[in-house]
C-alpha cells in the first residue's frame, strides 16, 4: 500500500483552451485595415483581443523587436504584401512567435506553401469563422509553449548529464590520487605528509607495479558492464571464478582497485550523453563486492595452509599417550 501511495502519478491531460487574453500583431496593407478583424473578435466575445496594426514588412519586423506579442497575423495580398516572404524572414531571423496567415486563396492551393516557410496555420477568409480563427491561435500558442518547455527540459537534462560526468571524473581522479598515495607508502618512498605530497608525481611517473594481463582487464570490463545492467543477483558464479583467479595470481587489493579505476574510466568516457550516476553507483558496489570476496579468498587460503602445516604425531607419541598409565605399571 505504501509503494502504491507514494508512486508518482502520471501528469493529467490538460485540454487546449482559448487564452483569456490575446495580444496580436496584425501585419497588413493600406487596403486591409484591422477594423473588420477587431469587430469580428469583439462580436465573438470568446476572449479579450488586443490587436495592434502595422503596415508593411519593415514596420512589422521593427515592431516585433520592440514589443512582445502572443501571436502574429499577416494578411497575404499578392503583389503588395507577400506573407510567405514575411514569415520566412521572421523564421530566418530567429523569431518563434506563432504566425497565422490570412488570405483569400483557397487552402488547397496555399496552405502547404504557408507550412513550408514556417507558418503555424493558413486561414482563408472565405472558409474561416472567428471562433475557428481563435482556436488556430490557441493551438499555435500551445505548440509554441510546448517547444519552449521542451527546449528548457533538454537544456536542463544536458546540464544534469554534464554535472554527473564532471562528478564522475572528480571521483575517478580522487581514486587515482588515493592509489598513488598508497603506492608511495607501500614502497617506502615517503614517511610523512610533506614527503608524500612532494613525491606523488614521481611515483605516478614510474609505477613499480607490473601491468595486469590484458585477459584479466577484458574479463573485468565485461563483468562491470554486465553488473551495471543486471546487478549482482545473477553473477555469483562469475564472482567466485574471478576471486579464484585473483587469489591464484596473488593479486592484491591495491591492484584490484587500480584495475577497477582503469576499466571504469574507459567506461565513463564511452558513455557520451548517457547518465554516469547509475554506472558509478553500480561500479562502487562491484568493487566493494570484489574486494570482500578477495579478502575472504585470501583468508580461506591462509587457513587451509595453516592447517596443512600442523603435522600429526605418530601413534604413541602424542601427549595423551605419553602421560597415560601403561598396563605394565598398573600390574
Amino acid at each position: 500500500m505504501t509503494a502504491l501511495a507514494t508512486s508518482p502519478r502520471p501528469a493529467r491531460y490538460l485540454p487546449p483552451r482559448i487564452p483569456d487574453r490575446l495580444k496580436l500583431l496584425y501585419v497588413t496593407t493600406l487596403h486591409r485595415s484591422s477594423t473588420w478583424l477587431s469587430e469580428a473578435f469583439a462580436t465573438d466575445n470568446a476572449t479579450r483581443v488586443i490587436l495592434k496594426e502595422t503596415v508593411g514588412v519593415t514596420a512589422g519586423l521593427a515592431l516585433l523587436r520592440d514589443e512582445v506579442f502572443d501571436a502574429v497575423v499577416v494578411f497575404h495580398e499578392p503583389g503588395v504584401l507577400d506573407a510567405l516572404d514575411f514569415v520566412e524572414a521572421l523564421r530566418t531571423g530567429g523569431h518563434e512567435e506563432p504566425i497565422i496567415v490570412l488570405g483569400v486563396e483557397p487552402p488547397q492551393s496555399f496552405e502547404v506553401l504557408a507550412y513550408e516557410v514556417g507558418a503555424d496555420a493558413y486561414c482563408s477568409m472565405k472558409q474561416t469563422t472567428t471562433r475557428s480563427l481563435l482556436w488556430e491561435f490557441a493551438r499555435a500558442i500551445r505548440r509554441y509553449e510546448l517547444v519552449r518547455e521542451n527546449r528548457r527540459m533538454v537544456e536542463a537534462e544536458r546540464q544534469r548529464l554534464a554535472s554527473e560526468h564532471a562528478e564522475a571524473e572528480r571521483l575517478l581522479e580522487e581514486q587515482r590520487t588515493l592509489l598513488t598515495e598508497l603506492e608511495a607508502v607501500d614502497t617506502g618512498e615517503v614517511t610523512h605528509a610533506e614527503g608524500l605530497a612532494g613525491s606523488l608525481a614521481e611515483v605516478t611517473a614510474r609505477s613499480s607495479r607490473a601491468a595486469l594481463p590484458a585477459a584479466l582487464v577484458n574479463h573485468y570490463r565485461d563483468l562491470l558492464q554486465t553488473y551495471v545492467v543486471m546487478g549482482s543477483g545473477n553473477l555469483s558464479d562469475e564472482m567466485y571464478r574471478l576471486t579464484e583467479v585473483l587469489v591464484d595470481a596473488k593479486i592484491s587489493a591495491h591492484q584490484v582497485i587500480a584495475l577497477h579505476v582503469e576499466v571504469l574510466e574507459g567506461m565513463i568516457h564511452g558513455l557520451g550523453r548517457r547518465s554516469a550516476r547509475h554506472v558509478m553507483n553500480r561500479a562502487d558496489l562491484l568493487v566493494l563486492e570484489v574486494t570482500m570476496h578477495l579478502a575472504e579468498g585470501y583468508q580461506q587460503r591462509y587457513e587451509s595452509r595453516r592447517e596443512s602445516e600442523q603435522q600429526m604425531l605418530l601413534p604413541g607419541f602424542n601427549e595423551a599417550d605419553i602421560y597415560a598409565p601403561r598396563c605394565e605399571d598398573a600390574a
